[in-house]
């Protein structure tokens, strides 16, 4: 299957809207030679037309009946040559009449005849139109003027000659003005022409491109056109395989009951192994016409995905509509909580319990900042860093902020300078979250926890990459494969947003934040970044294109 359509040139080349005129021109030249060899050399010419000097005319028209062979023969290469061609061409007519002329006495026949040329090559080169008209009344007028010199009592044909000029000019002008509208309608039907065929090919592939599947069937069942997503939807069949019935027996099964029902099955089906259930929709090209059916293929998990999106939209614009409605009271309530704390008359017993007003305020107010945080993010602004500089100042910077105790955490840096193109701010809050998270949920029980912070390049000369690594008990692969899900969380006091946002926040700078089990233990966040240089790079590839 095609994936792209090179667009077709809208001009078109005179030769190719020539060749059927050029190659009658030529054709009727040939006659044209035809009959002045008759003229000559038929007996049967004596009784209406004189040969005065037989020798000319029959060497004149002879040498013409071969050229114009030559020149019938040789029309597809001349017509490379359009306009030398015909003005060469037309310039031997003027010669070969103006001999025949001046070898004959009655003379009619021959300048009628050229007319027809002269016509011709106006039609097919409009700018010279007058150059040829001019061209052949001379050639017409000067075996006139020199019959009157060399026969003083020859009968005037002065008159004739003259209408004939006429004629040449007005026929000309005619086919002058005729042949510019004839040729800018060509040129108007040959771009209409382009133009469609670039809209059929921009058509095709924007049905190639379309996540829902399209199918083409005919009355027997016999696929006429498929995309690409119809094609992988019904388990990527031979491309031989056109019947429906052998590609996708319950789709054709279905349209078969909608084709004698009008009523269609709504329930997801797999059409193959190992492919998404997609929900099958069939319509007519035309009311009241079976002969040709279309099929459309919705894929019901993009049809989850665009749901689940809207409705986490929606949900985060709800969630923090109540953040800001519960951030003022929970406000309240810690600083309450914290005076009441204060008090001397406290015993054991409700101090205890206004830790535990503390403890909850300070849960709450956490997801009330991951989720004003999901919502007011801001743009992503990358810039090129040292990834080990910036590695070894974010572990000290974290130390002096936090009081480890017994905890561990460590910077590991590659051993040469290794840039990378991302917003700090962005990384900073992503890796802060992912030590974080290592620290509390990274270690083995009664043990401290081991945390490295490693800046790498990946193998075979890849992109940076940053990881978080724990040597805790690392984490179930059923949990692993929904931990970055929004709301999803292990944890009695967790909030489930935490890696979500990390994950965001990661792909808002075009990095990719992934997790990688560590053999022998522990967890591993890598953070695979843009090398620096690359953003700029694909940004400027589409322009210079």
């Amino acid at each position: 299957m095609s994936t792209g359509a090179q667009l077709l040139d809208t001009t078109a080349s005179p030769g190719d809207i020539t060749r059927r005129e050029l190659y009658f021109f030529n054709l009727y030249r040939c006659l044209e030679a035809v009959v002045y060899v008759g003229l000559v050399f038929s007996p049967f010419a004596v009784d209406w037309v004189r040969v005065s000097r037989p020798l000319l005319g029959q060497a004149a028209s002879a040498v013409y009946l071969v050229v114009a062979l030559a020149l019938l023969v040789s029309t597809e290469r001349l017509r490379s040559r359009l306009a030398g061609t015909i003005s060469t061409s037309l310039l031997i007519d003027i010669v070969a009449a103006s001999l025949v002329l001046i070898a004959l006495t009655g003379h009619s026949l021959v300048p009628m005849m050229l007319l027809v040329n002269v016509g011709i090559a106006a039609l097919l080169l409009p700018h010279r139109a007058y150059v040829f008209a001019t061209a052949a009344a001379l050639g017409v007028a000067m075996p006139y003027a020199y019959q009157l010199l060399s026969e003083p009592g020859r009968e005037n044909n002065s008159v004739e000659t003259i209408a004939v000029v006429v004629a040449y000019f007005i026929v000309a002008a005619l086919l002058r003005y005729l042949g510019g509208h004839m040729r800018a309608a060509e040129d108007l039907a040959a771009r209409r022409g382009v133009d469609l065929l670039n809209l059929e090919q921009i058509n095709d592939l924007i049905i190639q491109r379309m996540k829902t599947g399209v199918l083409l069937v005919d009355r027997a069942n016999h696929i006429l056109r498929i995309n690409e997503s119809a094609w992988h939807l019904i388990g990527n069949p031979p491309p031989n395989q056109r019947e429906l019935g052998s590609a996708a027996p319950e789709l054709s099964r279905r349209l078969y009951h909608w084709r004698h029902t009008g009523k269609s099955d709504q329930t997801a089906v797999a059409l193959a192994h190992d492919v998404p259930e997609v929900i099958p929709r069939f319509t007519r090209l035309a009311p009241n016409d079976d002969t040709n059916v279309l099929i459309f293929l919705d894929d019901t998990s993009l049809l989850s995905r665009r749901a689940e999106e809207l409705t986490l939209s929606s949900l985060g614009r709800l969630s923090a509509s109540i953040a800001h409605e519960i951030r003022n009271p929970l406000a309240a309530i810690r600083y309450s909580a914290q005076l009441l704390a204060e008090s001397p008359e406290l015993n054991a017993e409700d101090k205890r319990l206004v830790d535990i007003i503390n403890n909850h305020c300070t849960r709450a107010n956490d997801v009330v900042e991951n989720i004003l945080q999901l919502s007011r993010r801001e743009r992503s602004r990358p810039e090129t860093i040292d990834l080990n500089a910036w590695v070894l100042a974010f572990v000290e910077d974290y130390k002096q902020s936090n009081d480890l105790g017994q905890d561990q955490l460590r910077a590991v840096t590659h051993n040469r300078t290794l840039e990378a193109m991302v917003d700090p701010q962005h990384l900073q809050q992503v890796v802060w979250n992912l030590v974080q998270n290592a620290l509390r949920y990274g270690r083995q029980p009664n043990q401290p926890a081991r945390v490295s912070v490693v800046a790498r390049l990946a193998v075979d000369k890849g992109p940076p990459l940053l990881e978080v690594i724990d040597r805790g008990p690392g984490i179930p692969p059923k949990v692993a494969a929904q931990i970055f899900e929004p709301f999803y969380t292990t944890h009695e006091y967790g909030t489930g947003l935490g890696l979500y946002l990390a994950k965001q926040m990661s792909e808002a700078s075009q990095a990719s934040l992934e997790y990688v089990p560590v053999a022998g233990g522990g967890a591993c966040f890598r953070i695979t970044l843009t090398p620096a240089g690359a953003l700029l790079a694909s940004r400027i590839a589409p322009q210079s294109a």
